[in-house]
Formats: C-alpha cells, sequence, structure tokens
C-alpha cells in the first residue's frame, strides 16, 4: 500500500500565522519601526485571513504579522515555507526539500538561501570576555597522523653509472656489455 502525505494539507494558515506571532514577538506584539509595545490590532489582510494587521499609536506605524521579516512580500503560501523550515532543521538536502515540498529546486534554493542569511544577519555575535581556555592541538603534517612517514631520509649517494646498469664503460663514451661481471658491480659480498 502507497501512503503519499500531503504536508501542507496538515497545516493551515491560523496555525501558520500563531506560529510566527508566537516566535517573532514571545513578549507581545511590538513596532518593526520604533520598538514600542501600545500597539493595536487594526483588522486583517485581505487576502490572507489570518495574516493581522497592526498601528502603532506611538509612531503611527501600519505593519502586519510579516513585516519586516524574510517571509514578507513572498510569493509561496506561508505554510510552504514553515515547512521548509522544518525541513531545514531535520537537515534534508535542497533536493529533498524541493521533493518533499512539490517546488523546483532552484525556488528552493532561494528559499533556503534567504532563510539562511536572515538567521545568520539576526544571530548576535558571540563575544567573549573574561578567562577563556582552549583544549591543546597537536597537529601532523601530512600521511594521516603517521609522523615517521613525513620524516626526512638521508640522501642516496649517487653511483656511478656502470654500477647501476650492470656495464662498465670502455672510455670511448660507449657502455660495453658486462655480463659475466654483472655479479661483480652489483651485488655485495657475503660478510662471514
Amino acid at each position: 500500500m502507497n501512503l503519499t502525505l500531503n504536508l501542507t494539507g496538515l497545516l493551515d494558515d491560523a496555525k501558520c500565522f500563531d506560529f510566527v506571532r508566537a516566535h517573532r514577538w514571545p513578549e507581545g506584539v511590538r513596532c518593526c519601526k520604533c520598538d514600542s509595545d501600545s500597539v493595536l490590532r487594526n483588522g486583517h489582510d485581505d487576502a490572507q485571513p489570518h495574516r493581522q494587521r497592526y498601528l502603532c499609536k506611538a509612531c503611527g506605524c501600519r505593519f502586519d504579522d510579516l513585516s519586516g521579516t524574510v517571509l514578507a512580500g513572498r510569493h509561496q503560501p506561508l505554510q510552504v515555507w514553515i515547512l521548509c523550515l522544518y525541513f531545514m532543521g531535520l537537515n534534508l538536502s535542497n533536493r529533498q526539500i524541493a521533493q518533499e515540498l512539490g517546488l523546483n529546486e532552484s525556488d528552493t534554493q532561494e528559499m533556503t538561501r534567504q532563510l539562511r542569511e536572515d538567521f545568520a544577519r539576526k544571530t548576535p555575535q558571540v563575544v567573549l570576555s573574561g578567562e577563556v581556555e582552549i583544549d591543546e592541538v597537536y597537529v601532523v603534517a601530512g600521511h594521516k597522523g603517521n609522523p615517521a612517514a613525513v620524516e626526512k631520509k638521508p640522501r642516496r649517494t649517487a653511483q656511478p653509472l656502470a654500477r647501476r646498469a650492470g656495464t662498465r664503460h670502455d672510455g670511448k663514451g660507449k657502455a660495453a656489455d658486462s655480463w659475466n661481471n654483472t655479479a661483480r658491480w652489483t651485488s655485495r659480498p657475503e660478510r662471514s
């Protein structure tokens, strides 16, 4: 039995906008422009009835649930963005996310890039202070942790051509065959 599941059908707009509000303003809605907490609800979006509009009493700014976020003004529905975030959290590849959401891979690539950049922009910079401790570091140059393999070995001295090739020269630039004398030139005498 082949069971396919339409994940976008499991999430409705109301749940998605509730999710955005809960994560964007855990302490209550604040103005996008002046960060004031004196904000009034000001109706709903015509195309998306669960998208709340707001009016700031301090500066008069009008905004909604998605204003000032990476999700504002996007052509994909909010459900798709929420599921994309979920799949990114599961460490799925862009190809797998595209297959799960029924999207083009290039669209998924652009969505994940925008989400990652937004997270990187909003992540506070880490500042170290006080006493900072680190572990020691052991670095081995090459050969996958085998330092003996990278030790310098003594150079071999060059041997005359006649000894290496098993031939001898006749003094006129020609090599004479020394088949009978090969053992004398190439092998070492045994020591007793």
